[in-house]
């Protein structure tokens, strides 16, 4: 019986990365592993979760934990408890955790209690802001991760000089990019919403509690991208945490924005792949918008990618400058992104040569 790796799905952006590993695993010709989806349920919408699942041509998950909510120790311990009680049942020989929210710690922990190798994949990011709760489980996930997948190779130089053994790093590339790459013709496929043509709009997102949690922020950001509506007339996917926000602080939609429900993920990349620019505080947009070279516009004082900055990608602005960096793109003036290393279709094949090497070293593969 071949050894057993689980995948852990917590929340929606962890599928698109853990979507070209599972892709890269199910295309060997000569399995060395079993690949197992898990999904701890913090995220757990049929509508949106389930969608992603089919958009990225992925199964269902074979284990469903169903914990969800609460704050983030309780969801955290109820996680971790959860992940226990399955693992000493039915052990996997190595977890793969991606990103930095809580379910990916509560799985690691877990993991890791009981002596079950981890692999991090998306490891190394820093965004220097140790207030932020993803920025604790990021770091947190590395310190106790055996296997650290790094995006790029400064990322990975970062692991090395925080400590970490040199065959544990490997700079693999972005899962996310491997992912876009394959999705991008079935996104393109799809028809825009009524009324927007390419190139005839920019993109907002907003989620982040930093923003949308207090008033005076939400409301400056809402000033900001009215003004920018004036100039291009703005599609915004409503995170449901920002529209309850609104509700509770009593501020309005401002004239020219395109309130659109959240989006799958083939919906979403469509919307973005024909936009001329996205304003956004998520951390995979960013990354996303590197791919596609569509400017972004980061509306937070630091970003744990700053190789999507030094790519000239992506700009870190305050709601203030975001009117002036609208108007640079439009005018033409900002310059198409520089390529960056590894961020490619083979980054999948490179997280399996990984886990080859672990699991299944050189004279000890099945013929």
């Amino acid at each position: 019986m071949l050894p057993e790796v689980h995948l852990i799905a917590a929340a929606r952006p962890n599928l698109p990365k853990l979507a070209a590993l599972w892709h890269a695993l199910a295309a060997q010709a000569a399995a060395f592993c079993r690949p197992v989806l898990l999904h701890t349920g913090q995220h757990h919408d049929a509508a949106m979760f389930h969608g992603h699942l089919e958009d990225l041509g992925l199964p269902a998950p074979e284990v469903a934990l169903g914990i969800t909510g609460g704050s983030h120790a309780e969801l955290t311990g109820r996680t971790m408890m959860a992940c226990e009680a399955l693992w000493r049942g039915r052990r996997p020989a190595l977890v793969v955790v991606a990103g930095d929210v809580d379910g990916t710690l509560a799985a690691a922990l877990a993991a890791r209690k009981l002596g079950i190798r981890v692999a991090h994949l998306e490891a190394g990011l820093r965004c220097g802001d140790r207030d932020m709760p993803e920025e604790i489980n990021r770091r947190a996930v590395d310190a106790i991760s055996d296997l650290l997948w790094a995006p790029d190779h400064a990322t990975a130089a970062r692991l090395l000089e925080e400590g970490h053994a040199p065959e544990a790093v490997r700079a693999v590339g972005n899962s996310m990019i491997d992912t876009l790459l394959r999705r991008l013709p079935a996104a393109r496929a799809r028809a825009l919403p009524d009324g927007l043509q390419a190139g005839g709009y920019g993109v907002l997102t907003l989620h982040r509690p930093a923003n949308v949690d207090h008033r005076d922020a939400l409301a400056g950001l809402l000033a900001a991208a009215e003004e920018v509506a004036r100039a291009l007339p703005l599609a915004w996917p409503l995170h449901p945490r920002t529209r309850k926000r609104m509700a509770e602080f009593g501020l309005e939609m401002p004239a020219g924005i395109r309130v659109l429900p959240p989006l799958g993920y083939l919906d979403f990349l469509s919307l973005l792949s024909r936009a001329r620019f996205v304003a956004t505080d998520s951390g995979g947009v960013q990354e996303e918008a590197a791919g596609l070279d569509i400017p972004c516009l980061t509306l937070r004082p630091s970003t744990e990618r700053p190789v999507t900055l030094e790519s000239g990608a992506n700009r870190l602005v305050t709601p203030g400058a975001l009117t002036g960096a609208v108007a640079e793109v439009l005018s033409g003036l900002w310059p198409a992104a520089r390529p960056i290393p590894l961020w490619d279709a083979s980054v999948g094949a490179r997280m399996v040569a990984h886990l080859r090497e672990v699991l299944a070293p050189a004279g000890k593969l099945a013929a």
